[in-house]
């Protein structure tokens, strides 16, 4: 048998990119989708469990109970957003998420979608690098069988995604050609989670080249 993953951001390019790696690995027995809303895909593996409010997801503990792992791939972009609306929809969705989760499946492994450039000290200048920083740093006190932060940098689409902004359309043949140090196969960020679930890695921080690595592994 393969491992249960669950997933969230699904709606969104990477968490869509996870999804369809997922579903397509045959390592990866079930898949469970945990949007805010609908996400029209249809797949044997491919379950969906709706929660509102991530910040109160007690209601869903059947559904959310019984997974091996979850790729928490959900997130906003910090442009137009003060600290507290960041703050709000970064770290507490997250920790308050997370904090279930750990406590309804022994042994999950957790996996978030953080960015490169994260300010672990906490102390930084970037408002929305010192919030990423202190999301990782308080996932990693969970009781998780392991918890890892995932630091990509751009990101190439999977094969057949629908959730592409426009302006990512043009800017990642850019990205490809100018910063390819920089730049990810998202179907290698999905393989990379699958396989620290799996196989373990030795850093709890990943960052674009762990990430390279832990593809392969």
């Amino acid at each position: 048998m393969g491992i249960k993953v669950m997933i969230t951001g699904a709606s969104g390019m990477v968490g869509e990119g996870v999804l369809l790696t997922c579903l397509n690995d045959a390592g990866v027995s079930e898949v469970l989708m945990v949007n805010r809303r609908h996400v029209d895909i249809q797949h044997a593996k491919l379950k969906e469990c709706i929660v509102p409010d991530f910040t109160k997801p007690q209601a869903m503990q059947q559904q959310l109970s019984g997974y091996d792992a979850c790729f928490f791939c959900a997130g906003v972009t910090s442009i137009g957003k003060n600290e507290a609306e960041y703050t709000y929809l970064t770290y507490d969705t997250t920790i308050r998420f997370a904090e279930q989760v750990a406590a309804w499946n022994p042994g999950m492994v957790f996996t978030y979608v953080s960015g490169s450039s994260t300010d672990s000290t906490e102390q930084g200048r970037v408002m929305w690098a010192r919030v990423k920083g202190k999301t990782e740093n308080d996932l990693m006190k969970l009781p998780f069988k392991k918890a890892y932060a995932f630091r990509p940098g751009g990101m190439t689409p999977v094969r057949g995604q629908k959730h592409l902004k426009p302006v990512y359309k043009i800017l990642v043949p850019l990205f490809s050609l100018f910063a390819k140090r920089w730049m990810l196969k998202l179907e290698d960020v999905g393989r990379a989670m699958i396989n620290v679930v799996t196989k373990g890695y030795p850093k709890q921080v990943l960052e674009i080249k762990d990430i390279r690595e832990a593809a392969k592994l």
